[in-house]
């Protein structure tokens, strides 16, 4: 169904991709994944509002916090509870590679900075092995 618009409070498929550095097949796309519902005119062109806009900045964002497109489209489109717990969900997991990119980290300026010729030789890197193969981490 079309609907009649009034393009001079809406812009192009084009003007609202750059305005973001988007292609315009990122817009097509995230439009057949759900999230966004362009308006139509009655030639079938697409024509984007200020809310349309809006939300891409929402989609944009969620994409920043690692969410994928899917995900989004649940979380803009479910309750306040529901969406509360999807992102309290995503948090978890974003804590949880926190937690492994800070060990990873740490493992990293140890080896950097450890004194031994061979690193197999640090005893750091042996109790960290040890702990790898769920034995005692002390020699």
């Amino acid at each position: 169904m079309r609907v009649q618009v009034d393009l001079k409070s809406t812009v192009a498929i084009g003007d609202l991709a750059a305005r973001f550095g988007l292609a315009t097949h990122v817009l097509r796309h995230w439009e057949e994944m759900g999230l966004l519902r362009p308006t139509r005119t009655t030639a079938g062109r697409r024509r984007y509002t200020e809310a349309d806009a809006e939300r891409i900045g929402a989609i944009l964002l969620a994409k920043e916090a690692g969410l994928g497109l899917a995900d989004i489209r649940d979380i803009l489109g479910a309750p306040g509870p529901a969406r509360r717990a999807a992102l309290r969900a995503h948090r978890d997991a974003v804590d949880a590679q926190i937690r492994a990119l800070t060990t990873a980290r740490d493992a990293l300026d140890h080896g950097a900075r450890c004194p031994a010729d061979d690193l197999t030789s640090c005893p750091n890197f042996q109790s960290a092995i040890r702990r790898r193969l769920g034995g005692p981490t002390t020699a």
